[in-house]
């Protein structure tokens, strides 16, 4: 039988290594980051001893992060790792083989290698065992000619099996605790049954009448929830793209075009009545014609437009017009005028633009030093934003907010009774169970009048085998729910929660069940890796720390 530790490590191997991976690799990562004497792209060649390799040359860089990569593959079966998580492992790696080094550990010999290959995940086909297929496919996949790709896989593979010995003195045999075994067993094998009630949030309407102290007093808690953020001041002048529409000119030749590749758009709609199997609906492009023509028209016209727009803000730049009366000189030459726009955030764009996060990033980027933008796309054609100042942040009085403010004392006042009521329907519910009831109906009753609620049974089942659909919520309310009680409700967004154990069957904890000294195994082998990788971790950092003071 495999155990639940062994299910939930192999499910979840990734995440398992990538934290930790990241738990150990952050201090030292955070320490090259801040390093300026190594960039990963820069070419120069700067001393920096690390294990006997060159941190400060990109080739020793290029090879350390190449092998790490390949690595990775092979110890792991796959290697989108981000860049930080490569090089941490990378450093590790290297680390560990100078500890290879310095025990005296030999490489492989051709057998040990063989198994070693033979025994890679990245190399097993459907069956679990060795493909030599899958082994030939990725040796191809190599960058390189196949000898130069050979020997590198040799060795890289040479170099992880002396990493992986050195792994094996330093984990040891692992520190297990008996408690740790038997929680691992009663958290993976226990056979659960659960009710579950769910209380409707919009069905809960307490009567909640503020004063004005309360309101004074929410507010002066919360300043935060209404800064009105730095807003943009501005105005644009406009180019629409139906002035231009009668410049557009448009041959059977664009048209037809355009039409074969948007011609699913031009199809009829399909007969309401049609069977799945009946033939769906071919556009027809003399049917078409005068939208298809329409929308080139009109395509067109937003291009010229863009055109005019982006011809105005470059003679804004060549003609170096200044803010002020130069520029409403130069608008009354040019025929145009500027439009004021009410100020906006960089969150929420002009709302005369539909709330354009491309113009408000746009107009954010502008200045005194640059108050005109580049020309940009609104409905209907094209627009240049000239800028006029941006405020800061700044608090609001009350009186500004007090609607707001109002709202939302009521909604946070709504939700803590709603989780105070959930605390009187579990001592409601459970009073119900212990009278008799069913929990259906105990749920119901200790519900009437407040708040609606329905209930559902669940299929008894085990962590280690749990149902897709099992919410992680009601999940971690079984660490110590027992038998026939009721947990806390479990507050969400639109409902609250309250979990009830109809049943609770404990497995076997002791050493007579099977998959005790299993558990205890693999328990043993996490806990030694997690050794291991902080040990490699601390011994990374003294050596970073190390090179960087030399290098200085």
């Amino acid at each position: 039988m495999i155990s639940w530790v062994q299910r939930n490590f192999q499910q979840h191997f990734r995440i398992i290594f990538g934290v930790v991976l990241v738990g150990t690799i952050v201090s030292f990562v955070a320490t090259i980051g801040a390093t300026s004497s190594i960039s990963w792209g820069n070419k120069r060649t700067i001393e920096r001893e690390f294990f006997g390799r060159n941190l400060g040359s990109s080739e020793d860089m290029n090879q350390i992060i190449h092998d790490a990569a390949l690595s990775a593959q092979f110890m792991y079966g796959y290697s989108n790792m981000s860049d930080d998580q490569l090089k941490g492992y990378a450093f590790r790696r290297i680390a560990a083989l100078h500890l290879a080094d310095q025990l005296h550990i030999p490489d492989p010999t051709p057998d040990q290698l063989t198994r070693t290959i033979r025994g890679l995940r990245l190399f097993a086909g459907q069956d679990g065992r060795f493909d030599a297929n899958r082994y030939n496919q990725f040796r191809n996949s190599l960058t390189g000619d196949s000898g130069t790709a050979g020997a590198a896989m040799v060795r890289v593979l040479t170099e992880d099996v002396r990493a992986s010995q050195v792994g094996q003195v330093l984990s040891g045999p692992g520190y297990v605790l008996p408690g740790d075994i038997r929680r691992a067993l009663e958290t993976g094998d226990t056979f659960w049954t659960l009710a579950v009630a769910s209380v409707d949030y919009a069905s809960f309407h307490p009567s909640i009448a503020p004063t004005d102290a309360d309101i004074q007093k929410y507010f002066a808690e919360n300043p935060f929830r209404y800064e009105v953020p730095p807003r943009v001041v501005a105005s644009y002048v406009g180019f629409s793209a139906a002035d231009y529409l009668a410049s557009v000119t448009v041959t059977d030749e664009e048209l037809n075009s355009y039409f074969d590749a948007n011609a699913e758009k031009f199809a009829p709609p399909a007969d309401p009545k049609a069977k799945p199997t009946d033939r769906k609906p071919i556009a027809d492009f003399k049917t078409a014609r005068p939208q298809v023509e329409l929308e080139v028209r009109l395509r067109d016209a937003q291009r010229l437009a863009l055109d005019a727009a982006s011809r105005f803000a470059v003679s804004l730049y060549d003609n170096k017009v200044a803010p002020g009366p130069a520029l409403d000189a130069f608008l009354a030459e040019a025929k145009v005028k500027a439009t004021p726009l009410a100020p906006f955030t960089r969150e929420a764009g002009p709302a005369e633009f539909g709330g354009s996060p491309e113009i408000s990033a746009a107009a954010f980027n502008l200045g005194p030093d640059r108050y005109f933008s580049e020309e940009l796309t609104i409905p209907g054609g094209a627009a240049v934003i000239l800028w006029k100042e941006t405020l800061p942040t700044r608090k609001p009085s009350l009186i500004e907010v007090r609607p707001k403010v109002v709202a939302d004392f009521l909604e946070n006042e709504r939700r803590i009774r709603f989780v105070q009521l959930g605390r009187t329907l579990r001592a409601r519910i459970e009073a119900g169970l212990k009278s008799g009831l069913a929990f259906d109906e105990a749920a119901k009753q200790a519900a009437a009048g407040d708040v609606s609620v329905h209930t559902q049974t669940m299929a008894p089942f085990q962590l280690r085998s749990q149902p897709k659909d099992l919410d992680d919520s009601i999940r971690a309310t079984l660490d110590g729910l027992e038998k026939g009680h009721v947990s806390e409700m479990i507050p969400g967004t639109d409902e609250g929660r309250l979990v009830y154990a109809v049943d609770k069957r404990v497995p076997n904890l002791t050493e007579t069940n099977p998959d005790y000294a299993q558990n205890r195994a693999e328990i043993a082998s996490y806990s030694a890796q997690l050794g291991t990788a902080a040990y490699l971790g601390e011994i990374v950092e003294r050596e970073l720390k190390r090179s960087e003071d030399a290098a200085k």
